[in-house]
């Protein structure tokens, strides 16, 4: 069985490059993310595809944000396809209404706090209160988790506050931004290498262009999960 803490994400055109991509990784990865740029290129579908026909854990990533009812609604009918991870912003009101609507499924929602491509700068520009961004994530990641989040979103350079908090106890820790050492930042800002978001607390974490840009992905993903298998 592969370790599931590695979720490949499938920032790939559609589908069809989705399921191309799966197969060359095969039985290395068990687990992947489909996000909201792959919606519109049959993102539910390949979902629904690779979770009942091949077995893999799925995490989407919609990051959801709206009123209540709204949220609490899309979640319902999402939570029909049998998924495991979902995502909506952190806010506590959009965290309690997307927990309504996964009222007796085994989905996670999963909270983002702040987005790990952002930096202060882009904070200021969004009218964000002052502070540092660890800290502000920390205070995000506290309440979402009193809202009844099952687990946060954050950059692995908070992972160890969140990890910290007493609310956390029991709860996960995903973090984009990972990049293995050597690897292009992209359009990442706040990362860490695979083995020090193990070392900080994070249960999953979440790689996409170090794999699918590689001129072998199986061999990219097997080189994440022996340095994240070494800690």
């Amino acid at each position: 069985m592969s370790d599931d803490r590695l979720i490949v994400a499938l920032d790939v055109p559609d589908a069809l490059a989705g399921l191309n991509l799966a197969e060359q990784l095969g039985d290395a990865v068990s687990f992947y993310k489909i996000g909201l740029g792959m919606l519109t290129g049959g993102g539910l579908a390949l979902a629904n595809e690779l979770k009942q026909d091949h077995g893999k854990k799925i995490f989407l990533d919609m990051k959801l944000f709206d009123i209540g009812a709204t949220v609490e609604n899309a979640v319902r009918g999402l939570a029909q396809f049998d998924l495991d991870f979902l995502t909506v912003h952190g806010d506590p009101y959009v965290v309690k209404a997307a927990k309504e609507g996964a009222a007796g499924k085994d989905m996670k929602i999963l909270a983002v706090t702040i987005l790990t491509s952002l930096d202060r700068a882009d904070l200021d520009g969004a009218l964000i209160k002052p502070g540092d961004i660890r800290d502000l994530v920390q205070e995000r990641a506290g309440k979402a988790f009193e809202a009844g989040a099952d687990g946060i979103i954050a950059s692995p350079q908070e992972a160890a506050l969140i990890r910290a908090l007493p609310e956390a106890e029991g709860r996960l820790i995903v973090t984009p931004g990972v990049r293995p050492a050597g690897a292009a930042l992209g359009d990442q800002k706040r990362v860490a290498t695979p083995a020090q978001a193990v070392k900080d607390g994070v249960d999953h974490i979440v790689v996409g262009r170090p794999v699918w840009q590689a001129e072998n992905p199986r061999a990219a993903a097997e080189a994440i999960l022996a340095e994240m298998a070494a800690v």
